[in-house]
């Protein structure tokens, strides 16, 4: 009985939540998820650019969730080699989802999309870096199996020395 009520409190899948891989097309919504992740306006034809270059890269992908034909969150996943791995590792580099869209499984749902990417180009791990402050992302990341094992160091050049 208790475990049914519990059951009953379960955010549960979206009816309607499709992933789908972004094209040239959805430069724009990625570039405004972007922006409000790093909670600044980042140049444009730079991100442009860079998205282009992503898009036609077999080692990037970059995930859309939709619910209901809205732009809801966003995944980007990136495959490299490491010699200190000797094999390929994969990185999530930008995850986001609308507030307001957050403990949905939407989430879960474009992680789940990066994991089978990742396994599928033969990458032996996922790793992502998030900010200090971040901790409710931090919290998402350990139910998603990551385990906290590194600290980043960022050495900042040009405006931001």
């Amino acid at each position: 009985m208790i475990q049914d009520l519990c059951r009953l409190f379960e955010p549960m899948p979206n009816q309607g939540l499709i992933i789908r891989e972004a094209m040239s097309g959805d430069e724009g919504i990625v570039y405004r998820m972007i922006c409000e992740l790093e909670n600044q306006e980042l140049n444009r034809t730079s991100f442009q650019r860079i998205f282009e270059v992503n898009l036609s890269s077999d080692h990037v992908a970059c995930f859309i969730a939709e619910l209901e034909d809205i732009a809801v969150g966003m995944v980007t996943c990136h495959i490299q080699p490491l010699l200190h791995h000797a094999a390929l590792v994969a990185e999530i580099q930008e995850m986001f989802v609308y507030p307001e869209f957050r403990s949905q499984q939407i989430g879960h749902a474009l992680m789940n999309h990066a994991v089978e990417f990742a396994k599928s180009k033969g990458a032996i791990q996922l790793e992502v870096t998030s900010r200090a402050t971040r901790e409710s992302a931090h919290k998402f990341y350990q139910r998603e199996g990551f385990e906290k094992s590194h600290v980043k160091l960022v050495r900042y050049f040009g405006d931001k020395q």
